[in-house]
């Protein structure tokens, strides 16, 4: 059984930066690796044959394994990815929308993200010292993300003043995790009823 994807409430180091870019055609090598790994990972979970993800990404097998000479650097770079595109999506949807309904819009967003990353849930959850630092770079991310979402909704009396990010992150996690694989509508539904939760009481 795959563990609750729960969110840390700590602090950690962040990973380490690349010292320089790639050059273009190596990123768009990576880019399709990441995307091939993704797509994989969602259906044959991160323990699935690399060559499959070399085929898929339209590189050779040793392209594959001169970007990530583990399958461990292959996990962290794509849950890296997913996360970094999770918390770019709140300035994002905070400039398209007024204040709640952004916080709306980014709480399914990151419902979908959950729902759909079961494999790298499970590789968080391992125990595995080569993704220890993924709990930090989670919270480091997401949690001012949904801050500056659930300040601006509150500010406006629309969202109550009294929710915390790890609180929520965590709350729609538990909900993502309980449901079947099968289940996301089920999942965006739970969620859409804690989105109303959070409306309760709001004006006071």
């Amino acid at each position: 059984m795959v563990k609750d994807f729960v969110p840390p409430n700590q602090e950690g180091g962040r990973a380490k930066p690349r010292l320089r870019p790639l050059r273009a055609d190596a990123q768009r090598s990576e880019d399709a690796l990441l995307h091939a790994a993704l797509s994989i990972f969602a259906t044959l979970g991160v323990d699935a044959p690399v060559r499959e993800i070399a085929e898929k990404a339209g590189v050779g097998i040793a392209t594959l394994y001169r970007r990530f000479p583990l399958r461990s650097d292959l996990v962290v770079a794509v849950f890296r990815q997913q996360v970094d595109a999770c918390a770019d999506a709140a300035p994002v949807l905070a400039q398209q929308h007024a204040p709640a309904e952004a916080l709306v819009r980014w709480m399914h967003r990151y419902a979908e993200f959950i729902a759909t990353k079961r494999g790298l849930a499970a590789a968080l959850n391992s125990g595995d010292p080569a993704y220890s630092t993924l709990h930090a770079y989670f919270d480091q991310r997401l949690q001012p993300a949904v801050r500056t979402l659930l300040e601006a909704a509150s500010a406006t009396g629309e969202i109550r003043a009294d929710i915390v990010p790890y609180d929520l992150l965590r709350a729609v996690s538990s909900l993502c995790m309980s449901a079947g694989a099968d289940q996301t509508d089920y999942a965006q539904r739970m969620v859409s009823l804690l989105i109303d939760g959070l409306r309760f009481r709001a004006s006071t």
